[in-house]
């Protein structure tokens, strides 16, 4: 999104971004004697020009900041949630700015007759102020849950004629703010939360608001519990604080309170975690001390290793990667086709990178 001077104007935007070009980095090849070549080199200049990644973008009008986005197939069409600082969240439909990042013609008509007329397809306004944390759910189509920072839950169900029903009591067990939501990727009516009140929580929406709340993990952080993942294939959550600590929660011991395993590596509140969307023992998370770390759960300690070489006894074995060079990083992704492709965004920047490691 990008900023406005002039704030009751609607000049803030919704982004629809296609990268595309993209291909892995590559040292400059070397003749024989381990000197570049003027030929390879003027050969390596003319990749270089026709490998420069490419950006098309397509913006979308939206009064107030936006703090989060979360997109879904909803029939024959993409459509985004957007939370607004203004307090309302905002459903769009994506089909116009997609079409118009994938054909010259198409923006050129997008920009002159289309972008300005998009407006959000439906609105909620009853959370009364502002929140970050919303999911849809995997297993019903355009069923949508959207958490406040006054510590409330809305439940979101699709209607016939294109709009939602949008259940005015709230799941309401948290005692501060609701910092994030994922759905089960298995049961089509459980979900987990996680607040500032430093709990996790898992949640049946087949029971009524206000007894949903089915297992809780008090103090499942020493601090704030900023972001969770689901895990697609194995029964674990993990979740991230402002203690800078990631923790695994096995849901088969859940109601103990404890987490299976934690890690300490970042030195500042974690700000996005997420499974591997095929590797079920590997995790991404980032930081506010500008870090992305990739973590695979299946390695073990190796302590021969960790005798020849002491410093290794200080860090995680379960750690495999460290990215480092971007500012502010406020969320990450795996891609979705590219197998160990992860994508980022951040204050200095939107970053795309594959490791060796995954």
């Amino acid at each position: 999104m990008t900023p406005c001077p002039l704030e009751k104007m609607l000049c803030w935007r919704l982004m629809v971004m296609k990268m595309h070009n993209l291909y892995g980095t590559q040292k400059a090849s070397k003749d024989t004697s381990g000197a570049e070549s003027s030929t390879d080199s003027e050969d390596d200049d003319e990749d270089d020009e026709e490998k420069k990644p490419q950006l098309e973008l397509a913006m979308v009008p939206h009064y107030g900041g936006i703090n989060r986005v979360r997109v879904t197939e909803l029939g024959d069409s993409q459509v985004a949630a957007v939370w607004s600082e203004k307090g309302h969240v905002d459903i769009y439909d994506l089909r116009r700015p997609l079409v118009a990042v994938s054909d010259s013609q198409a923006m050129a008509t997008f920009l002159r007759e289309e972008q300005a007329k998009i407006k959000p397809i439906f609105s909620f306004t009853g959370h009364m102020t502002e929140g970050f944390a919303m999911d849809w759910s995997p297993k019903k189509s355009g069923t949508l849950l959207t958490g406040d920072c006054n510590k409330n839950i809305h439940l979101w169900t699709p209607k016939e004629d294109g709009s939602w029903f949008v259940d005015q009591r709230p799941f309401a067990a948290h005692t501060a703010s609701v910092e994030d939501l994922q759905w089960s990727p298995n049961e089509a009516t459980v979900f987990a939360s996680c607040s500032a009140d430093a709990s996790v929580r898992i949640w049946d929406i087949r029971a009524a608001p206000g007894r949903a709340c089915m297992l809780t993990a008090s103090g499942a952080h020493d601090a704030d519990v900023n972001v969770i993942s689901w895990n697609r294939n194995e029964p674990f959550i993990v979740s991230g604080g402002d203690d800078g600590t990631l923790k695994i929660w096995d849901l088969r011991q859940f109601q103990k309170g404890s987490a299976v395993a934690t890690f300490k590596q970042h030195t500042a509140p974690i700000t996005s975690v997420e499974w591997h969307p095929m590797d079920s023992g590997v995790f991404a998370a980032s930081g506010a001390d500008d870090q992305v770390t990739q973590w695979d759960l299946a390695v073990e300690r190796d302590e021969e290793g960790e005798a020849e070489d002491p410093t290794l006894a200080s860090i995680p074995p379960q750690l495999l990667f460290v990215h480092q060079g971007e500012n502010d990083i406020k969320e990450l992704h795996w891609h979705p086709q590219c197998p160990g492709t992860l994508i980022t965004t951040a204050l200095s920047g939107f970053n795309v990178f594959r490791t060796i490691s995954v």
